[in-house]
This record gives C-alpha cells, sequence and structure tokens, in this order.
C-alpha cells in the first residue's frame, strides 16, 4: 500500500476532450449483464458492428477474453469475480479517456461490483444494459456446456446454479432475448448510445 501512496497521477498533454473533437463524438461505457447463456457477447459484438459502420471509435471486452489475458490469474469465486469486475472497470476507464466507446460482456452477477463499475463514471457515461433471460432458457441454451456440468457438481460456483445472480434494479436497458431478436435489441440499444455519445460533424456517414 505504501508503494500506491507514493504513486502520482500525471496528466497527459492530450485530454479527452481532445481526443473526442477529433474522433467527431463522446466516449462512454455500454456494459452487459446477464446470466452464462444469455446472449450478451452476440449482442454486445452485433452493437459494436453497427456502431463501427457509423465510424464510431468502439473497443469490445469481453468477459472470456480478458479472462486468457489480463485477469487469467482470476478464479471464479466471489472475491475473484470482484477483482475481475474492479479491473475491467479500471480497463474501460482507460479507453474511455483515449476517446472509444467500450463495451464490455460480463456476467458481473453483484450488484455491489457493478455499482462500483458505474461510480468510476459521470453519470451519462455508462449505460447498463441488462440481457434479460430465464434461467431455463440459459440452460436449454447452454452453447458452451457449463449448465450441464454446473448442475453435476463438475464445475463450482456457476452463476444461476451454485452461486448467486443479482438482477439489476434501474438498468438504462432492458433486453429480454428470449422474445426479443437481435436486430430489435440493437436498434433499441443503438438509439440510447448515439443519443448519448453525440455523434460531430458528419461522423456515422461510413459503411462497413
Amino acid at each position: 500500500m505504501e508503494e500506491v501512496r507514493n504513486v502520482t497521477w500525471h496528466q497527459m498533454t492530450v485530454s479527452r476532450q481532445t481526443r473526442e473533437l477529433v474522433q467527431g463524438h463522446r466516449s462512454g461505457v455500454v456494459w452487459f449483464t446477464g446470466l452464462s447463456g444469455a446472449g450478451k457477447s452476440t449482442l454486445a459484438n452485433a452493437l459494436e458492428l453497427e456502431l463501427a459502420r457509423r465510424g464510431i471509435r468502439t473497443y469490445l471486452l469481453d468477459g472470456d477474453n480478458v479472462r486468457h489475458g489480463i485477469n487469467q490469474d482470476l478464479g471464479f469465486s466471489i472475491s475473484d469475480r470482484q477483482e475481475n469486475i474492479r479491473r475491467v472497470s479500471h480497463l474501460a476507464k482507460l479507453f474511455v479517456d483515449a476517446g472509444v466507446v467500450v463495451i464490455t460482456a460480463m456476467i458481473s452477477p453483484l450488484r455491489a461490483d457493478r455499482r462500483m463499475a458505474r461510480e468510476l463514471f459521470a453519470k451519462d457515461e455508462f449505460i447498463e444494459v441488462f440481457v434479460d433471460c430465464p434461467l431455463d432458457v440459459c440452460i436449454s441454451r447452454d452453447p458452451k456446456g457449463l449448465y450441464q456440468k454446473a448442475q453435476s457438481g463438475l464445475i463450482r460456483d456457476f452463476t444461476g446454479i451454485s452461486s448467486p445472480y443479482e438482477r439489476p434494479e434501474f438498468p438504462e436497458i432492458t433486453i429480454p432475448t428470449d422474445t426479443m431478436s437481435v436486430e430489435q435489441a440493437v436498434a433499441r440499444m443503438q438509439a440510447d448510445v448515439l443519443q448519448r455519445i453525440e455523434i460531430r460533424h458528419g461522423v456515422g456517414c461510413k459503411q462497413a
């Protein structure tokens, strides 16, 4: 802790506001949360593609992907999940400072951890997207075979089975993936995101 107290934050010559001005849009976070199999990664990828088509700078931090690198030392206990969210939250903050619209797709099961992530950003910079899907539908999908392993005891601390998931109380957007198509969901999310990032000086005319 003593080493941390002696670390000084250095102000950069090029500010976030300058980066946003150059890019033509504001930055921010779109934070997807929901059970495994709810459709977080599918929606996050579809949203990023649509934003990229409009010339918006984005980066997707997928929960599985970050565990291959920066978070490969973490397991799935409550404490490790909290550290996982803490690291990704601060990584997202760096992307936002770089002027990027960062999208995260993580289970992030606990309200306190999502609240911690939200508090790193200004009120209008953080969009929580609750990918709402009934547990039985997620189990029926089970794209990675994880629920079956969890139910048979092969996976411990599995969200929705042996570890809790706390539904968001006041998400900016709720997407019921058992009744809404990907196309409908992207249209719903895109409208909110575009309004918040305030596209400027012609950005949005690019086609992928």
